[in-house]
This record gives C-alpha cells, sequence and structure tokens, in this order.
C-alpha cells in the first residue's frame, strides 16, 4: 500500500477528464438530437457479477447488502453489460522513454510536461468518446523491446476508463498478456470482436519498422491507426557550456559521449526519426495522426477525428 509521501501525481486528474467528458458532449451534440439513426445499439444491461468500486463508478451501482458484509472496505458495485457492435482497445507505449519530458520551469503549454502525459490524455479522449457512442473499452500495455505486455479486460463505462488510465499510469490492475510468440498474433486475438485500435507511441525505439508490420497485419482484423506524440519538445535541452557531455538512454542503459553541437541538434533529430516513421507507415496503409502539446488543438481533432472513424465503420 502506497502512503501519502508515495503518491505521485497523476498524468492527468479527474477534472481533466471532465473537462475532456464536456467537449466530447459539446462536439457530438449534433449526432443526437435532430434527424439522425440511433447510434447506439443493444437490448439492455445484463448482469455479469460483482467487483470492487472504482473511483467514476456511479454511486446508484453500489450494492449496499453485499459491501455490508465486508463492513464497507471495500464498496461492492454491480457489474452489468450492454451488447454493443464495437470496441476500442487501447494498444499504449509504458516504456521509459515516455517518463521523460520538458523541464518544470518551462514556459507555456510545455512546463513540466512528459511524453506520457499526452499518451495518457489520448487514451481519456478516446475512452469518453467510446463511452459517449456506448462502446466497451480495453487497454494493452507495452514496453521497451514488448519484453512485458498487459492488459485490461474490455468493459463498459466512465469508470473502465478511469481504470484504463490509473493501469496505465502504475501498472496497477494490468493482467500480464501471454504472448503468443508474435505480436500481431497476440494482439490480433485480444479481442473476441472486430475492434477500433488505436496505437499510442513515440515511437523512440530500434524495432519501431518491425513494429509497424506487424500493425499492418494486426490491420486486416482489426481497425489499426497510429498515434504518434510529437516527442520533439522532450528533447529540446538547455544550453551547455562543455564540450563534450555524457548522455544515459533511459530504456537501454547505455552511456556514450556526445558533443554539445550533437547534443543540441537532439530534437531535430527526433522530429526527424518521427516522420520518417510516418513515412513508413502510411506505406503500410496504416493512418496517423500526430498529437501536439496544445491541449485545445489535441482535444479537438483527436475527437473529430475519431468521432469521424467510428461512424464511418458504421455504414
Amino acid at each position: 500500500m502506497r502512503t501519502r509521501e508515495q503518491e505521485v501525481e497523476p498524468l492527468i486528474n479527474l477534472s481533466e477528464i471532465t473537462e475532456v467528458e464536456l467537449l466530447i458532449l459539446k462536439r457530438m451534440r449534433e449526432f443526437t438530437i435532430g434527424e439522425h439513426s440511433s447510434m447506439f445499439h443493444g437490448t439492455g444491461f445484463d448482469f455479469v457479477g460483482l467487483r470492487d468500486w472504482q473511483a467514476g463508478d456511479r454511486f446508484e451501482a453500489i450494492d449496499w447488502a453485499q459491501s455490508s458484509l465486508n463492513n464497507f472496505s471495500p464498496l461492492v458495485v454491480r457489474e452489468f453489460e450492454q451488447p454493443t457492435t464495437s470496441g476500442v482497445i487501447l494498444v499504449a507505449d509504458r516504456s521509459a522513454s515516455t517518463r521523460c519530458g520538458a523541464d518544470p520551469s518551462a514556459k507555456g503549454d510545455r512546463r513540466g510536461m512528459q511524453i506520457a502525459t499526452l499518451i495518457a490524455r489520448s487514451i481519456a479522449t478516446i475512452g469518453m468518446s467510446a463511452v459517449f457512442f456506448q462502446d466497451s473499452i480495453g487497454l494493452v500495455t507495452f514496453d521497451e523491446g514488448f519484453k512485458t505486455l498487459g492488459a485490461v479486460r474490455p468493459r463498459i463505462g466512465k469508470g473502465q476508463v478511469i481504470h484504463c488510465l490509473e493501469a496505465y499510469q502504475d501498472g496497477h490492475g494490468l493482467q500480464d498478456l501471454n504472448n503468443s510468440g508474435s505480436l500481431s498474433a497476440t494482439l490480433t486475438g485480444f479481442s473476441r470482436k472486430t475492434s477500433m485500435m488505436p496505437v499510442i507511441s513515440d515511437f523512440l525505439f530500434d524495432d519501431a519498422p518491425a513494429f509497424l508490420t506487424e500493425l499492418s497485419q494486426v490491420d486486416n482484423v482489426h481497425d489499426v491507426f497510429i498515434m504518434m506524440v510529437d516527442a520533439a519538445f522532450a528533447f529540446e535541452l538547455p544550453r551547455v557550456s562543455a564540450g563534450w557531455v555524457e548522455v544515459y538512454d533511459v530504456e537501454t542503459g547505455n552511456t556514450r559521449m556526445m558533443s554539445r553541437r550533437e547534443l543540441s541538434r537532439q530534437s531535430e533529430r527526433i522530429r526527424t526519426w518521427q516522420d520518417d516513421i510516418s513515412r513508413q507507415a502510411k506505406a503500410l496503409d496504416l493512418d496517423v495522426v500526430r498529437l501536439g502539446i496544445d491541449q485545445v488543438k489535441f482535444d479537438v481533432a483527436l475527437i473529430e477525428w475519431v468521432a469521424e472513424r467510428r461512424l464511418r465503420r458504421r455504414k
């Protein structure tokens, strides 16, 4: 159990999730009024069991009788499931490079921002969009070298989105996902039905081209698209007086000497690498969305893009 001193600042807090939710409702209002066919499917909610209460669950769902048996610690909620036509499986990068970011003393939107912050905001935005459409939401995470795969099985509701965010940040609640030996086969088999599968990463790893090839195979079954975090902001490093600097790779653990001039060009190198990865993805017929640090443009563009993608799949 973590003490208060050990708790870390969440990548995205509940108030920010609420802002995303309200923005989604505002942008999607045109699809819920007027002469539009219903986008919600299913004959009702089916009781599937009981589980511990999670942040974001409605209090109406609490089973007070069952909760009293364990002295209300924890609270127990009744879980329901509604048949849906679609699902969303978020594939998110939890490698060490995503915890790098801008200096907390930086100005503007990038102040203290990590790459993981943008990934978490993407999870929240796509997840809350799925809640709007009453689609199930699941999560698959990967680390450097794809050594460890974690998963949150698909479920419906805002509480599931919050659970996915917590699982992405600290790993709690992630189930080990057995790698079948083929990453494409593992991802393809995770969901029994065809799902929208956004892959959210900075793609700052050597195996990125091979990973894209695997994803192109998954795209034969699921609707895969790439969400690439523009990570150049995290490598805009302060000026140094030394002619040579020792740098440390957080993922491989390797160190190397780098000249001051080379160090100052890291941001440019990252941008060039990501541009090349984007071209390779498009060559494999994978759509690419670039994610910047401007939160307003980020949310609006992502919401509308995902909505268009979701509605296009229903036609």
